[in-house]
């Protein structure tokens, strides 16, 4: 590993290669250590941000099946890290393929070592493969948040494992490999605008549409209740936001100002996110809300995303104004559509994503005017404070966007978000109903098993044992209730319907 000067590569490019013989030659010569150790944390932080969206999720759901989706996040690491590499690497990004999808030519990580990644020569294909590992894992833990109170876990195990295969990998592919139709056309996405948030977002409205509806819920109101746990809330977002420095910083794939920007952009546009979303909600109820706060800097993270490496700090501003104003009022589609989708997942992230692919399309910053023609290593009289981001990299140029008058950028934006978007609900909806006709994977639990909850009935466990024991005055007070009898229980009935 090289903590000065690299040497540069000059092995096989282009076609599934080790990049050299680690017994013949030191293959960490090509690589700066410091490129190595930043990217090598931001896989640990984008790790950490699943079991972030968890708690979140547990958080804002009932307590009857709080740890349920804690679980889900979990089994989402597990098996998509065994589903990655397996294939799912090579299927996202090997070095050939068609322009939809790549090939086994990675398979159980073969040839997948020291060769300059198809992400960026400053790293390797095997710490690149580790780092969009965690990608590929936080997206179906997005998405089976629509699980909540009636999924079973059987099934929304093995439709994870597929979902990544035939939903995931394919839109990676298209956005972030050079072979794929999307990047060739020129669409921006840095981060995941449409690989992980509006892809998790649409199976999460899709996979709600094929569960249906929970018991009690009333179209106009939907099923009314408070979040369980606002500190399971606030510990998701913390997980979250600061995993997202990880996320959407280690997207430059190497230590430089570009990641650096992007770190900067994307704190701007949570902070902006949260201040809009709470002050949407003072204006109805005169409250300050904790939960509106998190919801918004969520917002303004899933906005920033697909921009973190193209736009100038002051654009993250309207990132997230308009991020945050977009998916408080996306809360209420559901309602429209006539679809149960219990924590919003489709709001923040389907709606967010598509509003920061578009945002990006109209603020990507080139790097010189389009006249200049002139080399990155030079300087430029013609230079312009707002059009410096993607060259912050030392060798990414783009042709910008709207403000940059390339207006051509914004259709690109839009044809992605809509490729990504009906893609990810259509094939959501057909795996979802292949899997219920298969015996023993029927989707939803039965109406006294949702009853009782999720987390009693799927897993035998709980999330709050000792709480559960004294909540009910018939604890404290003998003789309030009949012996034997389950209420306060949370495999009974308790005084708030366990809500």
């Amino acid at each position: 590993m090289s903590s000065g000067p690299v040497e540069p590569y000059e092995g096989v490019t282009g076609v599934a290669n080790d990049g050299g013989n680690p017994l013949l030659e030191d293959l960490n010569r090509y690589y700066s250590a410091g490129d190595f150790g930043w990217i090598m944390t931001c896989s640990a932080l984008v790790l950490l941000m699943v079991p972030g969206v968890g708690f979140f999720y547990s958080g804002l759901a009932r307590r009857k099946s709080a740890l349920a989706l804690i679980w889900l996040s979990l089994m989402s690491i597990a098996l998509v890290g065994f589903q990655w590499f397996f294939w799912g690497y090579s299927l996202a990004f090997s070095h050939t393929g068609s322009a939809y999808i790549g090939n086994l030519s990675n398979f159980g990580l073969m040839k997948t070592l020291a060769q300059p990644s198809v992400g960026s020569s400053k790293i390797p294909d095997l710490l690149f493969c580790l780092y969009q590992g965690m990608f590929a894992a936080i997206t179906p833990a997005l998405a089976i948040g629509a699980c909540a109170d009636r999924g079973r876990m059987l099934p929304a195990l093995v439709f994870m494992f597929i979902w990544t295969t035939i939903v995931y990998d394919p839109i990676a592919y298209w956005t972030w490999n050079g072979n794929g139709w999307s990047f060739k056309m020129g669409g921006l996405d840095f981060a995941g605008g449409t690989p992980v948030h509006i892809s998790s977002g649409a199976a999460a409205l899709a996979y709600s549409l094929m569960l249906g509806k929970r018991n009690g819920y009333n179209k106009v109101n939907g099923l009314p209740y408070r979040p369980h746990n606002v500190t399971h809330v606030v510990l998701g977002t913390v997980f979250l936001w600061v995993g997202w420095f990880g996320f959407n910083g280690g997207s430059a794939l190497a230590a430089n100002l570009r990641s650096v920007m992007a770190c900067i952009v994307t704190h701007i546009a949570a902070c902006v996110g949260g201040l809009t979303w709470v002050l949407l909600d003072y204006r109805l109820e005169r409250k300050w809300s904790t939960v509106g706060f998190c919801s918004g800097a969520i917002a303004g993270l899933v906005a920033i995303t697909p921009a973190a490496g193209y736009v100038p700090p002051w654009s993250a501003f309207i990132f997230g104004v308009v991020g945050g104003i977009s998916c408080n009022f996306a809360t209420k589609l559901k309602f429209v559509l006539g679809i149960d989708e219990a924590l919003d997942v489709f709001a923040e992230h389907g709606v967010g994503g598509i509003v920061g692919n578009l945002l990006t399309g109209i603020f990507a910053a080139y790097v010189f005017p389009p006249s200049s023609h002139i080399s990155l290593k030079k300087p430029s009289t013609n230079f312009h404070h707002s059009d410096y981001i993607a060259a912050l990299d030392g060798a990414t140029v783009i042709d910008g966007g709207w403000v940059n008058h390339h207006y051509i950028q914004l259709a690109y934006q839009l044809a992605d978000s809509v490729a990504g978007f009906s893609y990810s609900f259509v094939m959501t909806c057909v795996i979802l109903f292949l899997l219920n006709l298969v015996p023993g994977l029927s989707l939803r639990v039965d109406e006294h098993q949702e009853e009782i909850g999720l987390d009693d009935d799927q897993l035998g466990e709980f999330a709050y044992d000792y709480v559960e024991v004294t909540r009910s005055l018939d604890h404290v007070i003998p003789g309030l209730t009949a012996p034997n009898s389950t209420a306060g229980s949370i495999s009974g009935r308790d005084p708030e319907k366990q809500v």
